[in-house]
């Protein structure tokens, strides 16, 4: 066969130049590193499951341009693209990647159009359940920019693994558009993101990444579409506002947050959708380029779902399972109190002793290396039950932009620094 079928899943360079007139040249090699760095994170986003109504014919036929916000400059870069929840092959015949011309548009700013490779190759097959990492791409990638990855694939492949809760618009064009640098063509507007979960780029302003897991607290469920409010991207801000001027790690972020997500219990369907914290810790955390440092929102769920009575014991001692797997790879584990939810649909006097049973032991300091008291940050001075109301998007669990700039300005950057300790 003219293309290799096989799955790669190591990063490749492209010894040549293979791409047609459409896409941008950059001088010398523009399919290998311009200069020495370090590969970091520049984003991600966790599949949390199939999307529905794509159940046998996935997106095929259809141009997907995923638009993604970067929390790292870099020199070059490479994309991850995933299958998890497909099932059979996913074939992508042309990929590319650009960066965008201004925010929430489909198109692409002068120069920066690149095709994207795999082994050398331009097409891929992934099969069902696994994910392939293309070769890198040189191309000056900005921090706190959008990116374009755009994919097109001409054959059924259903179900589309994707990331349902995006608060960024992304693009759809009917036909192979993946070289369109207008956007024009991008007619279909789509509140997720498919098949894409990684963006790494080679980079000399960061020395490592930080992993935020979480569940809709850190997806940003509730944050205004398309602004970049979630909490990480806060923290994202002020990490590389203070690079150089202080004792703060030179780190991007991202974000590793599934709404909905639970310490203990998976979702339905092999694989599930959902997976649980324990689960899918090893993908989404321990899987991604670069980490120095884990951040860990997680237990709300495990919490309001739980038709019986939660167990803080079982909460806690997840969790620890996290730190411990965290250390064996010498990552740093910050953990966050969990926010109050008097007021919503799931509160009652039980779960809240549950909540609060919870946080003591992460106050105690013998959960996590370090904890974001993100509790004591947006809880009603008046009620500690409940998010203070210019906190609260109106649910009562999900905060609204300003708590969410609130959680983001509350941490300590200092917290971030250092290895995992031998013993906690």
């Amino acid at each position: 066969m003219a293309v290799s079928a096989a799955i790669y899943v190591g990063v490749g360079i492209d010894g040549g130049d293979r791409r047609p007139a459409t896409f941008a040249r950059a001088p010398h090699n523009s399919a290998a590193p311009a200069s020495t760095g370090v590969w970091v994170g520049a984003w991600a986003a966790s599949p949390s499951g199939s999307e529905p109504g794509t159940e046998t014919n996935g997106l095929a036929g259809h141009s997907v341009r995923n638009v993604v916000h970067t929390t790292a400059a870099g020199t070059s870069a490479r994309v991850t693209l995933s299958n998890l929840y497909g099932q059979q092959p996913l074939t992508i015949t042309h990929a590319s990647l650009a960066v965008a011309a201004a925010p929430d548009t489909p198109a692409a700013a002068a120069d920066t159009m690149r095709r994207l490779t795999f082994a050398g190759n331009p097409t891929v097959v992934i099969a069902a359940g696994r994910q392939v990492v293309s070769d890198a791409v040189r191309v000056p990638i900005p921090h706190g920019g959008d990116v374009l990855i755009t994919t097109y694939s001409p054959t059924p492949s259903g179900p589309t693994t994707y990331h349902a809760h995006a608060r960024q618009i992304s693009y759809t064009a009917e036909g192979d558009r993946t070289a369109d640098v207008t956007g024009e063509p991008y007619t279909t507007q789509t509140l997720h993101w498919r098949y894409v979960t990684a963006l790494d780029v080679l980079s000399n302003e960061s020395d490592g990444t930080v992993v935020a897991f979480g569940d809709s607290l850190t997806d940003g469920i509730s944050s205004t579409v398309g602004e970049n409010r979630r909490w990480t991207d806060v923290l994202s801000d002020r990490l590389h506002a203070a690079a150089g001027s202080s004792d703060a790690p030179r780190y991007s972020v991202v974000n590793e947050g599934i709404s909905g997500n639970r310490v203990l219990t998976d979702g339905n369907g092999r694989p599930a959708e959902n997976p649980s914290g324990l689960s899918r810790f090893q993908r989404d955390v321990l899987g991604r380029t670069g980490v120095k440092a884990v951040v860990i929102d997680l237990g709300v769920n495990d919490i309001l779902r739980n038709p019986g009575r939660a167990d803080p014991e079982a909460i806690t001692a997840g969790l620890r399972e996290l730190v411990d797997r965290s250390h064996a790879r010498g990552l740093r584990v910050v953990g966050t109190t969990l926010m109050p939810f008097h007021g919503h649909r799931g509160y009652t006097d039980q779960r809240e002793s549950v909540r609060q049973a919870v946080n003591a032991r992460i106050r105690s300091g013998d959960v996590f290396d370090a904890y974001v008291d993100f509790d004591k940050a947006l809880r009603d001075p008046y009620d500690l039950r409940r998010l203070r109301s210019d906190y609260d998007s109106g649910d009562h669990l999900h905060p609204s932009d300003k708590g969410y700039a609130r959680m983001g300005e509350v941490f300590d950057l200092e917290k971030l620094k250092g290895a995992a300790p031998a013993e906690l």
